[in-house]
């Protein structure tokens, strides 16, 4: 159905409260749920809020209030108390923020959270105030490692941002083929998986995205992208995740930030962004009628129509069980 942004903020929002959280953690939760919703990434939008609250009814100690544990002039170590990532990893980039602003480099480590939700929501933060970001987050072993039909590690995305005089560049991506909100995302809504994406809990291949979540994804981009999926792991045990990774809990999240001011003082780092990003979409494109462009640059386009049109579509199953979590 069709429900406008306004309202659809409201019912998130609604939703997050009666899950237990407070109108500013609300507010912060529903505001990246919706962004995730009208850049076109409908399994991380409003069916997210199905997921949160499934996994917030599971019996298990409260959830506690954030706390630095550990901090220095340039990194700090943040128990995220069992908080979902949308307010853990705000917080960790907040902080983060505050330390690049006063010394040019800082490093935060986020640990005892779940679901990070998209790192480039994150990443704009940073960019908007001239900075470059890497951030990572590690997950449950929903992803089998090349050449391996079981789950060893997250789908485990890494993103770097980094500021451009008219748009920033950010390169955001999951370290599986698919992520595990697109297997419930079909599973919700009763459809099949690609092929060539998932495994069942026997190892063979499978289109059912229920038979999916019980086996493993497929790593992207085969030994490489495996590689890439361990790493973003290892980085969040550093950032002090579980070795083995548990179900919706214990994800370790690091951002990274780096003021380009403290390399090459005086220079227009963004001005320099944007040349080499328009030089990159002046490459011959393999089809005619589809110009090369720079990461980010869908969603920014997707998020101004959206956001122009102002209203989204939901599907009717979504909608209605969001209605009756809200009442």
């Amino acid at each position: 159905m069709r429900i406008s942004l306004p309202d659809a903020r409201a019912l998130l929002e609604s939703v997050m409260r009666r899950l237990g959280h407070d109108a500013a953690e609300a507010a912060v939760i529903a505001d990246h749920l919706l962004d995730s919703e009208i850049r076109g990434f409908r399994q991380g939008g409003l069916a997210r809020a199905l997921s949160i609250a499934e996994r917030l009814a599971r019996p298990g100690p409260a959830r506690s209030p954030m706390r630095v544990t550990h901090e220095t002039a340039v990194g700090a170590r943040l128990d995220g108390g069992d908080n979902v990532g949308y307010l853990v990893g705000r917080r960790a980039m907040e902080l983060a923020l505050s330390k690049v602003r006063a010394h040019g480099i800082a490093m935060v480590a986020a640990h005892n959270t779940w679901y990070t939700g998209m790192l480039s929501y994150y990443a704009e933060m940073a960019v908007a105030e001239g900075k470059v970001a890497m951030i990572a987050s590690n997950a449950t072993a929903w992803v089998a490692p090349h050449g391996a039909t079981e789950g060893r590690f997250g789908t485990n995305p890494i993103c770097f941002g980094f500021p451009g005089k008219d748009a920033p560049v950010i390169w955001d991506i999951g370290t599986s083929i698919i992520i595990h909100a697109d297997a419930m995302l079909a599973r919700r809504l009763g459809k099949k998986l690609p092929e060539g994406v998932a495994y069942d809990a026997a190892g063979a291949p499978t289109t059912d995205p229920a038979a999916a979540l019980s086996g493993a994804l497929v790593a992207w981009g085969g030994a490489k992208g495996s590689g890439l999926g361990l790493v973003v792991q290892l980085l969040g045990i550093m950032a002090g995740s579980t070795v083995i990774p548990q179900d919706l809990q214990g994800f370790g999240m690091l951002v990274v930030l780096i003021d380009p001011a403290v390399l090459a003082p005086g220079e227009d780092f963004g001005a320099k962004v944007s040349e080499y990003a328009q030089w990159v979409r002046s490459a011959r494109p393999a089809d005619p009628k589809a110009p090369v462009r720079m990461p980010f640059e869908r969603s920014m386009r997707d998020r101004a129509k959206v956001r122009a049109a102002g209203f989204i579509e939901v599907p009717d199953v979504i909608h209605d069980n969001l209605r009756k979590l809200a009442a």
